[in-house]
């Protein structure tokens, strides 16, 4: 079955004729009912299994419970088996990939480009030192590439202390007085983050958004090339119909041992993945709220993000603002769409579990805002289904909490074997690829190119990499479904997670701190385990992580935040990224800590500059 529908997904693959609108328009309807297809086939296939492997002693309300449990889960599982696939199709048979699935014309790269844009630094209490580093260089290229004019920088601040706003205004001051004529520097502190970052963004429409045609939007971890900036640029003025533009964010080197191991997974499984559903998304495309272009007049008009009724956790300000601004842009009739290619576009990744968590429930809460948003009158079919599963995203977290404890019940409360053996080892090792396609295609995809073969640092170390990265991520995912649970078990009460200023920094965590804050995954694990003890090894084996990796929770957190670990991480090249090997021109100007104790195959530390570069004084051009 799976092999006849891939043969269905490559021939889709070419009945595109980017020069017929409307045969362009039948296409992505072909695909995305070609995809419905695939996904309800394979839910209903995996609910049926599931179905028959409770079957023996007949079906009780606990197994029917099982199976409910297991059926919320699965959406999020077909969704990136099937995207992988494709994606993987799409690498591997298509002449240009990325054209492929984002088909908007790049422009004229020999024309310099003539409108005028916003490069907006989202900020509140962040390490100003850092943050000017980052947006020094990235000035700095733009001007060196002739187009700084073409630019205004805002730096917005919603910080909420005075002596942080003190330091960001003096850093404002040197980078207006250090670019003065070549691009203008704005500073704005808001006393209250209204809405928080949505209002902020908002705040800047309302004050200068019709000096500009378009903005890019920063968080105060992002960092993109000269190249990356302009081509966005370019494409948006050659393609009036696109609304919001987003790039492929890649991670920045780290040398946080958290963030390398979790983002050179998050690096193997984004490109087949983001591949993938561009290719029935289409121009329903995802805005993930930094690192992409938006079109100011429409974005304005709108975009306004609505107040939620009601009270408690889950109403007043969106905080999951993006995905409502891309289906709100869409339902105004512009295009929001990925550019799937891996060139310029950074940020940095939590540097440890807690600040990891912390992001995490952060997105929970807005998700789960979203329920009331489905309602909102003129969406697209495929915009209100992304509402819909950014909400499953995190409901499948307590539904698996639910499926495990329910199958640990059945187990211990039934005198008979509880499920069937032969459908059930199916049905396991069916999820358990299709957990892992959207990584296992990347790689496939690495692997058969020479190119990127070199520059993830060589097939043993790939694999040796990627089989580690596979247990690690076994062992972070029942870590963080507790940490959905209990939250999500908290907003019945009113409990919040808010927008804080986020932990950037490499520093070991305290033991106390990290126990205090994990100790529900560690009550999780220790249950866990003491029921595997008791189970035949031959029958539980699968799921040992499960219990394993909560269990340790507390002791993974603590040592894998450490500079020491991180270090060690870097010297073994294990879980090495491209960038690592051959560091791009725009990395070096950052002084990168990974980037400094690494030892590429093609680098070396006294590569380094020791300064950023100037850019040429307007005379000298």
């Amino acid at each position: 079955m799976p092999c006849l529908q891939g043969l269905k997904v490559r021939k889709m693959l070419q009945v595109i004729d980017k020069t017929n609108p409307e045969l362009t328009k039948t296409s992505m309807t072909g695909r995305r009912v070609l995809f419905a297809f695939l996904l309800a086939a394979s839910f209903v296939a995996l609910s049926a299994l599931m179905f028959a492997t409770l079957s023996p002693g007949g079906h009780t309300p606990l197994d029917f419970f099982i199976l409910a449990c297991f059926m919320v889960t699965l959406p999020w599982t077909i969704i990136g088996f099937w995207n992988a696939v494709i994606g993987l199709l799409v690498m591997r048979f298509s002449k240009d990939p990325v054209a492929a699935v984002c088909p908007i014309g790049a422009g004229d790269a020999s024309q310099s480009i003539s409108s005028s844009t916003a490069l907006l630094s989202c900020i509140k209490d962040e390490d100003v030192d850092a943050l000017e580093t980052n947006l020094t260089a990235m000035a700095s290229n733009l001007i060196r590439a002739g187009s700084g004019h073409n630019f205004t920088l805002y730096v917005l601040s919603d910080t909420s202390r005075d002596d942080t706003a003190q330091q960001e205004q003096q850093m404002a001051a040197r980078l207006s007085a250090r670019f003065s004529g070549q691009m203008d520097v704005v500073y704005r502190r808001r006393p209250v983050n209204t809405a928080f970052k949505a209002g902020n963004i908002e705040d800047f429409c309302e004050r200068w958004g019709d000096r500009h045609e378009f903005a890019i939007v920063l968080d105060a971890d992002s960092y993109m090339s000269a190249s990356a900036i302009i081509d966005l640029v370019r494409r948006m003025e050659a393609n009036p119909q696109i609304g919001i533009l987003q790039s492929l964010v890649v991670g920045l080197p780290t040398d946080s041992a958290f963030a390398r191991v979790f983002q050179f997974g998050m690096r193997l499984g984004m490109r087949s993945y983001t591949i993938g559903s561009a290719w029935w998304q289409g121009d329903c495309g995802p805005y993930w709220g930094h690192n992409a272009i938006l079109r100011l007049k429409p974005f304005k008009a709108h975009c306004k993000l609505p107040v939620l009724h009601g009270t408690g956790p889950l109403s007043g300000p969106v905080l999951s603002h993006d995905q409502v601004e891309a289906v709100l842009m869409r339902r105004a009739g512009y295009e929001v769409r990925v550019l799937p290619q891996e060139s310029g576009s950074y940020e940095a990744n939590p540097p440890h579990l807690l600040e990891f968590i912390r992001r995490d429930l952060r997105w929970c809460q807005g998700n789960l805002q979203y329920r009331k948003l489905l309602g909102l009158k003129g969406l697209k079919p495929v915009s209100r289904a992304q509402l819909v599963l950014a909400i499953l995203m995190f409901l499948g977290s307590p539904a698996w909490i639910g499926f495990m404890v329910g199958a640990a019940t059945l187990g211990m409360t039934t005198d008979y074997a509880p499920y069937r053996a032969d459908t059930g080892a199916v049905l396991f090792f069916s999820v358990l690829t299709m957990v892992f396609a959207p990584k296992l295609a990347t790689v496939a995809d690495i692997i058969a190119r020479v190119d990127l073969r070199k520059a993830f640092g060589g097939p043993i170390r790939i694999l040796l990499s990627v089989m580690a990265e596979i247990v690690y991520a076994a062992m972070l995912a029942p870590i963080m479904a507790v940490a959905h649970t209990v939250f999500m078990a908290g907003l019945a009460f009113g409990k919040s997670i808010g927008w804080g200023a986020q932990a950037r920094g490499v520093a070991r965590l305290p033991v106390m701190l990290v126990a205090s804050k994990l100790w529900p995954q560690t009550l999780f694990g220790a249950a866990g385990l003491a029921w595997i003890v008791q189970q035949p090894i031959g029958l539980v084996w699968p799921v040992i992580p499960v219990a394993v990796g909560p269990l340790l929770a507390t002791m993974l957190a603590v040592m894998t935040s450490t500079t020491t670990l991180g270090t060690l991480a870097i010297r073994s090249t294990l879980w090495r990224i491209p960038e690592e090997t051959t560091p791009p021109a725009e990395l070096l100007q950052l002084h990168l800590p990974a980037l400094q104790k690494g030892k590429g195959a093609e680098f070396q530390p006294q590569d380094l500059p020791t300064a950023a570069a100037e850019p040429e004084p307007v005379e000298a051009r």
